[in-house]
């Protein structure tokens, strides 16, 4: 008998270890419950903005990718759509199109410089409300990256785009380009901050394509390649 009670109480208790370990492996909330935790649920936008970055932005940098990607390519401010025009009315369609293609390369070029920007601010995001946005809509969040890092992402991607100007060329196109323009009669002179527009033209680029991959995410099982992804997004699917 007394053999048999042992014998009992050793399978109890191993039972008991391996429920224990069992409840040890679950997700712990931050009120102690099991769940999945607003810091596991930060932890996986952030993860899905980052890949957001690593397979969407990327297609930005390589060439044409702004000028072929109709999502994100950059066309003339409504500024310069009457050079555009009058260039082409007088046989200079060539150097209208070459205008118009060397603005999306500065963005590419910049991109490709600023993409540490981006991964840098998304790792410095405190998501306050995690779980607001992960059963928000399908760009919730990079609509809170967009909100919370515009505007000092402008002041450091302006200089880049600046650089790039000057880089792939950009600034003797579009002065040649202007200074043609008006030097013609009949004409009222032009001289725009194309710097501060293709800032902010790449900067919206961006902000799409990332949202291009959060929505496919939060939609297609097979675009969630790692556990907490998993995890994470299956709180909001229906």
């Amino acid at each position: 008998m007394k053999r048999i009670l042992i014998l009992s109480l050793l399978i109890v208790c191993s039972g008991c270890a391996e429920l224990q370990q069992v409840v040890n492996n679950l997700p712990q909330t931050t009120s102690g419950g099991f769940g999945i935790s607003n810091v596991d649920i930060a932890n996986g936008l952030r993860q899905a903005l980052d890949k957001g970055i690593d397979k969407q932005v990327s297609k930005l940098t390589q060439r044409d990718g702004f000028y072929r990607n109709q999502l994100v390519k950059i066309l003339l401010p409504q500024e310069l759509q009457k050079v555009d025009k009058t260039l082409r009315d007088i046989g200079l369609s060539k150097l209208a199109d070459e205008g118009l293609k060397i603005l999306n390369r500065a963005a590419e070029d910049a991109v490709k410089e600023a993409t540490p920007i981006f991964i840098n601010a998304v790792k410095e995001i405190t998501f306050t409300d995690a779980r607001q946005i992960l059963l928000g809509n399908d760009n919730a969040a990079t609509t809170y990256l967009q909100n919370k890092t515009n505007r000092a992402l402008y002041a450091k991607f302006n200089p880049v785009i600046n650089r790039s100007f000057s880089k792939v060329g950009a600034d003797k196109i579009w002065s040649s380009i202007i200074g043609k323009y008006n030097a013609l009669p009949l004409t009222g002179n032009v001289n725009p901050d194309l710097t501060d527009y293709v800032t902010q033209q790449a900067l919206q680029g961006v902000y799409k394509m990332i949202a291009v991959e959060e929505k496919q995410i939060r939609t297609k099982l097979s675009s969630r390649t790692s556990d907490i992804l998993r995890r994470v997004f299956a709180l909001q699917d229906k």
